[in-house]
């Protein structure tokens, strides 16, 4: 078995609810720190396996793979894969613990791990219509970043 090393640990600024950072969508902060990790590591962004990241809250805008449009965002080549774990509240630290099982495993030697979240951008939503029928009138709308 292959020894795991962490490192090059980058993040983004913590912005507040609804603040600075509520305009910008989850893919484009992880590519931020996906450009950071390989630039301060001095790796090529071909070297790199595999891109796991956690976010919870894949709704609306952010509905696809956050992971995979980061890395294409970050400017990674296309044949490096990504993928989105969602496990809630511990989602970038399932990321971590597949990322290390895959290289102890000897399945992979580097991989990008950790997670993303930018609660401001959590769409409100509608209820399903499970009626089969026409549903009309006024209709609770739920905030999906509770």
């Amino acid at each position: 078995m292959q020894d795991v090393f962490l490192c090059s640990p980058v993040r983004t600024p913590v912005g507040k609810y609804g603040g600075a950072l509520s305009s910008v969508r989850a893919d484009d902060l992880a590519a931020l720190v996906l450009r950071a990790i390989v630039e301060h590591a001095a790796i090529d962004p071909s070297a790199v396996d595999d891109v796991i990241l956690g976010c919870a809250n894949q709704a609306g805008e952010d509905n696809r793979n956050v992971a995979r449009m980061a890395l294409l965002l970050a400017g990674f080549p296309h044949r490096v894969p990504g993928v989105t774990v969602n496990r809630l509240c511990a989602s970038s630290l399932e990321a971590i613990i597949i990322a290390a099982r895959a290289i102890r495993a000897g399945e992979a030697d580097m991989i990008i791990a950790g997670g993303v979240e930018s609660m401001s951008r959590a769409p409100y939503v509608l209820p399903k219509n499970v009626s089969g029928r026409a549903v009309f009138g006024n209709l609770t709308a739920y905030d999906t970043a509770l």
